[in-house]
């Protein structure tokens, strides 16, 4: 998630859990610790809970943000959501597109939506018509992103499509303007695609979006998710299997060999790392799922899936490796420590490390997180090897037992927005002022993607 690929069709084969649809948000009920619970905007979902046809569930997904604009994926389209006043977020449009999982990135007036998996085919004898986006059929087996003029938040259009072999789980906003484009990263997530491919979307006619290139990664496994840093830093690494890859995307003090360096649309590897027990334990399968960086460019984050988003990893039985963030040296790939869950979830709650992004902030390091059942959290890890939670927002298992917590848990201009996959957008404030003051605003965030780099928080500059 940036997950849950083959998700539904497996619960429901073999009948391991019963949904229910949330009816409405209950994040100001939670165990809550220095988070104040703000705004809701509703939008209620299950996996099961699905009409006939070919319809996903309307499973909440992503977010981006662009000025005081919230747009939330969902496995039936996204939602476009004023966040002006954060205590009453207000749904302005909610734009139809089957193909789930839905993530999204956002540029202007530009939207980029992913779809996971081919389109079904027609079934005359159930009656069920072609898959569809924004009206428009989308032929069996297609699969790639759809582009989205969203210029009208009343009523986004679709303006373009780009087929890719593969399939798109995820997708990462690379920015050049200079060049009049936004390129997109894309990512499978499974299958035998070992690469990664990079999309073009002319700033001036995104219908002429096109596949730029693929780029292979050095490892057996799909790139789940990437994060991206532009500024001095030029770096991104993308979460893959068990061997997590990084790539040279610019000018920095990496050189490349021969010279020769990477860039946004020809990346050029450089490392890449393993941890014990992500994607070697059979007891515990999964793969690493997400990315991103410090500010500062010095260090990397990852976190891994373990039970496909499913299970309960989270609970005290469960090695701490199923329940961590992990931190290493983005130059070196050398590892610096790693954060634990701290508290406990049962095994009715799934439970991973899942998305998150690094408040930006000098001088200090700390992660914003949703993590499924274990809900939103923020970890200070400035000294990576001795990190702790600063505030957490844990919700009660759900009854009847349901996949369900937080999708994504993000820190935007001084706010904490969390995609909640059964109850929609929920919106927490810290208790800190200090974090929240010192804290920079930005005109928009994709949270994969880092546009510029701040200073070394260290003296010394390394």
């Amino acid at each position: 998630m940036r997950s849950f690929r083959w998700l539904a069709l497996a619960l429901a084969a073999v009948g391991l859990l019963v949904f229910a649809s949330a009816a409405a948000a209950n994040h100001d009920q939670r165990d809550i610790f220095n988070l104040r619970a703000l705004g809701h905007s509703p939008n209620p979902a299950s996996f099961l809970n699905e009409p006939p046809g070919p319809a996903p569930a309307e499973v909440n997904s992503d977010l981006a943000f662009w000025g005081n604009y919230a747009f939330n994926g969902n496995y039936d389209g996204f939602r476009i959501i004023d966040i002006s006043d954060r205590r009453n977020p207000v749904e302005i449009s909610h734009t139809r597109c089957q193909g789930n999982q839905g993530d999204i990135v956002v540029w202007g007036n530009i939207l980029v939506r992913s779809w996971n998996s081919p389109a079904p085919a027609a079934d005359p004898v159930g009656g069920f018509p072609l898959a569809d986006c924004d009206g428009v059929e989308v032929p069996a087996g297609w699969e790639g992103v759809h582009v989205f003029d969203i210029s009208n938040k009343e009523d986004p259009q679709l303006v373009g499509s780009v087929e890719l072999a593969c399939g798109s789980h995820t997708a990462t906003a690379v920015p050049d303007v200079e060049n009049d484009r936004l390129l997109v990263y894309s990512q499978t997530s499974g299958g035998p695609c070992f690469s990664f491919d990079v999309i073009e979307v002319p700033l001036g006619d995104p219908r002429q979006a096109h596949l730029l290139r693929q780029v292979p990664l050095e490892t057996d496994g799909a790139c789940h998710d990437s994060g991206v840093i532009l500024g001095e830093v030029n770096l991104m690494a993308c979460a893959s299997h068990h061997e997590a890859n990084v790539y040279d995307i610019g000018e920095n003090e990496f050189v490349g060999p021969g010279g020769v360096d990477g860039s946004i649309e020809r990346p050029r590897f450089m490392y890449k790392i393993m941890e014990p027990g992500v994607g070697d334990d059979p007891m515990h399968p999964g793969n690493w799922h997400s990315a991103a960086f410090t500010w500062d460019g010095k260090v990397l984050i990852l976190g891994w899936e373990p039970g496909g988003g499913s299970d309960p990893e989270c609970e005290a039985t469960d090695p701490i490796t199923t329940k961590s963030a992990f931190f290493y040296d983005a130059k070196t790939g050398e590892k610096l420590g790693q954060w634990t869950l701290p508290r406990p979830q049962t095994a009715e709650e799934n439970c991973t490390i899942h998305n998150y992004n690094v408040v930006p902030i000098r001088n200090r390091y700390i992660l914003a997180g949703g993590h499924y059942q274990a809900g939103t959290w923020l970890t200070d890890f400035t000294d990576p090897s001795d990190p702790f939670a600063i505030a957490w927002a844990d919700p009660e298992p759900l009854v009847p037992t349901q996949l369900g917590g937080a999708w994504s848990s993000y820190w935007y201009n001084r706010t904490i927005y969390e995609s909640s996959i059964t109850e929609g957008l929920n919106v927490f404030r810290l208790r800190e002022r200090g974090i929240r003051r010192r804290s920079l605003r930005l005109d928009h965030l994709n949270p994969q993607t880092q546009e510029f780099s701040l200073p070394s928080r260290r003296s010394d500059g390394t």
